[in-house]
C-alpha cells in the first residue's frame, strides 16, 4: 500500500469517530426524505398487499385451492378476487403521486429556502 492509500485510509476511518455537527445539507436531506417517506412507504405496502390479493385470485382460478376451502366453483370468485387485486395495483400509483405531491406543497417552501442557502453560501466561498 503507498502513502497516499495509506493516508485515505487512515483520514476515512478517523472521519468514523469524529463528532459530527450537523449543517444546513443535513437539515435538507432530512427535510427530502420527510417528503418522501411517507409516500414510499404507502407505496411498497400497498403494492404489496394488492399483488398478495391478485396472486390469491390467480391461485383461485389456476389451482385446486378452493375445492381445499370448500368452494365448489372458484372459478368466478377467482377472477373476481384477482381483478381487484389488479385494480389496487394499478391505482397504487396516482394514490403515491398525490400523497407526494401533497407533501411536496406542505414542505416545499422549506426545503427551497434552505437549497437557496447552501447554494448561495457556496457560491460566495
Amino acid at each position: 500500500m503507498n502513502r497516499n492509500d495509506q493516508q485515505f485510509m487512515a483520514q476515512k476511518i478517523r472521519t468514523q469517530y469524529m463528532e459530527k455537527t450537523p449543517s444546513e445539507l443535513d437539515a435538507l436531506r432530512e427535510l427530502d426524505a420527510k417528503v418522501k417517506r411517507p409516500a414510499n412507504v404507502f407505496a411498497y405496502t400497498f403494492g404489496s398487499i394488492s399483488a398478495v390479493i391478485m396472486g390469491a385470485g390467480m391461485s383461485l382460478v389456476m389451482t385446486d385451492i378452493g375445492a381445499t376451502l370448500g368452494i365448489a366453483s372458484s372459478m368466478i370468485p377467482g377472477i373476481v378476487i384477482g381483478v381487484v387485486g389488479m385494480i389496487l395495483a394499478i391505482v397504487n400509483y396516482p394514490i403515491y403521486k398525490g400523497i407526494l405531491g401533497s407533501r411536496k406543497k406542505k414542505y416545499g417552501a422549506k426545503i427551497l429556502e434552505l437549497s437557496n442557502q447552501i447554494m448561495n453560501g457556496q457560491k460566495s466561498n
